[in-house]
């Protein structure tokens, strides 16, 4: 078993039951301290390789997953093991598919979906969730 996140770690969100998820654009440079124990990696194309668990999900930039039973299977997975290890739900710049991913997690840990993107934007980044269809994706999800 893996310690969580602190939760003044930056990039971290705090989800109503506690758990505490890191968001993070793959394009700026790794944060010093803890390393995740499990990725999520939402991308159009395979992510380099790290030393953590993770796994990588086809989302391209601006969309939606390219398989949706998938996504939804592997956003379980993330929101499980954020109960009792560092999670990271990372994508290029960190905002739109990490963003909705991340208001997926919020649905599943309770907020409505309807304010599940607000509540990303509050507690996470007021960017999170860029288009009318990932907002879209979060109001129906899961």
């Amino acid at each position: 078993m893996t310690a969580t996140w602190e939760p003044t770690t930056p990039g971290v969100l705090r989800l109503p039951s506690g758990r505490l998820i890191r968001g993070r654009g793959l394009r700026h440079p790794l944060p010093q301290g803890p390393q995740p124990a499990f990725a999520l990696y939402l991308l159009g194309r395979r992510p380099p390789p790290v030393t953590w668990e993770n796994r990588w999900l086809r989302w391209p930039d601006f969309w939606l997953p390219s398989d949706r039973p998938a996504a939804a299977d592997a956003l379980r997975e993330a929101w499980v093991r954020a109960e009792a290890e560092r999670v990271e739900i990372a994508c290029s710049g960190g905002h739109g598919r990490t963003g909705t991913a991340l208001a997926c997690l919020a649905v599943l840990d309770g907020v409505p979906s309807h304010q599940a993107v607000a509540y990303v934007r509050e507690h996470y980044a007021p960017r999170a969730v860029e288009t009318p269809w990932q907002r879209r994706f979060v109001s129906r999800f899961p």
